[in-house]
C-alpha cells in the first residue's frame, strides 16, 4: 500500500507546506520573494509534467568509495558520519531547462545543511558543482511541479526527505551497521527498510577491488507529491532516466558488505 511522506515531513517543517502549495495573487512584495526564490524562471517550462515518478537516492561513503575506478579521487570530509543524498530524479526526464541557471547564492539558507547531507565525495568536484550539476539535470525536470518550482525549493525538500529517510538509524536499530567483518544478506536490509521505504525501493551494491559485494545506494520511488511507491505505468524502472548508475541490485545470494567510513584513507575503509 503507498504511503505518503507529505504529512511527516508537514510536522517536521510547517514552511514544507507553503513550498507543496499553488501560490495566489502576486503583490510587490512577493514579486521580489519570487526572483529571489527562482520562481521567475518556473514560466520558461512546461506547465504539464511529462513524468509522474521520481526516484530518491540516498549513497553510503564507503560503498561509493569503491565504486569508483580512481579510488583515491574519493574524499569524505571529517563531518560525514551517516548516509548521503545523491539526488532526487524524476523518471525518463533528463536536463529539462537549461535556460534556468543557479548560483551559490539561491542556496544560501541551506548552504550548511547541504554539505553536511549532500556533499561531494570527490576531489575534483566542489560542492556547488554538484549542487549545479544535479538541479540542471534532474531539478529543473522536477520544476514543473509547483512545490519544486526553484532551486530553494528543490534542494529544501531534499533535505527533508534525507531527515525522512535516515537509513543509518532505521539499520542501526536492527543491529545492522558497518563493519569489516560482518556480513549481511540483502533480505536482511530489506526486511528492515521495507516499513519505511515501501515495496518500490532497490539496494544497489558495487564490486570492490576483491570482487566483494558492498553496499552502495538505496533508492526509493516517489510521486510527484512525494507518496511512497509510485506504480504509474511506464515508469517501471529505477534509473534517473538517460544516466546508467554506477551500481547494482545487491544479488539476492550473495553476502554483502556494510563498510565503514574512513576519514583518512577512505578507499581503504578497513585499512
Amino acid at each position: 500500500m503507498s504511503r505518503s511522506v507529505l504529512p511527516l515531513l508537514v510536522t517536521l517543517s510547517p514552511a514544507l507546506l507553503f513550498l507543496l502549495l499553488p501560490r495566489g495573487s502576486v503583490t510587490q512584495q512577493e514579486l521580489w520573494k519570487d526572483y529571489k526564490y527562482g520562481r521567475h524562471g518556473a514560466e520558461l517550462l512546461p506547465r504539464n509534467c511529462s513524468w509522474r515518478c521520481m526516484v530518491f537516492t540516498l549513497q553510503w561513503p564507503g560503498g561509493f568509495c569503491q565504486s569508483l575506478y580512481k579510488e583515491t579521487q574519493c574524499t569524505i570530509p571529517e563531518n560525514i558520519s551517516s548516509w548521503t543524498i545523491h539526488g532526487l530524479w524524476p523518471l525518463h526526464a533528463f536536463s529539462c531547462c537549461t535556460c534556468w541557471p543557479i548560483f551559490l547564492s539561491d542556496l544560501q539558507e541551506v548552504e550548511e545543511e547541504l554539505m553536511e547531507f549532500w556533499p561531494s565525495l570527490l576531489k575534483t568536484k566542489p560542492y556547488f558543482h554538484f549542487w549545479k550539476e544535479e538541479w540542471l539535470k534532474h531539478g529543473s525536470c522536477a520544476a514543473c511541479v509547483e512545490g519544486f518550482n526553484s532551486p530553494l525549493k528543490y534542494f529544501q525538500i531534499c533535505l527533508k526527505l534525507r531527515h525522512h529517510f535516515d537509513l543509518y538509524k532505521m539499520l542501526a536499530e536492527a543491529g545492522i551497521t558497518p563493519s569489516c567483518d560482518r556480513l549481511y544478506k540483502v533480505a536482511e536490509l530489506q526486511q528492515v527498510l521495507l516499513p519505511h521505504v515501501g515495496h518500490r525501493h532497490e539496494i544497489q551494491c558495487v564490486k570492490d577491488q576483491q570482487d566483494r559485494q558492498v553496499l552502495f545506494q538505496v533508492k526509493v520511488q516517489l510521486t510527484q507529491n512525494l507518496t511512497v511507491g509510485c506504480s504509474h505505468h511506464g515508469d517501471g524502472g529505477l534509473g534517473p532516466g538517460l544516466q546508467p548508475s554506477l551500481g547494482h541490485p545487491c544479488p539476492p545470494d550473495a553476502p554483502l558488505y556494510y563498510l565503514p567510513i574512513n576519514h583518512q584513507e577512505p578507499w581503504r575503509p578497513c585499512g
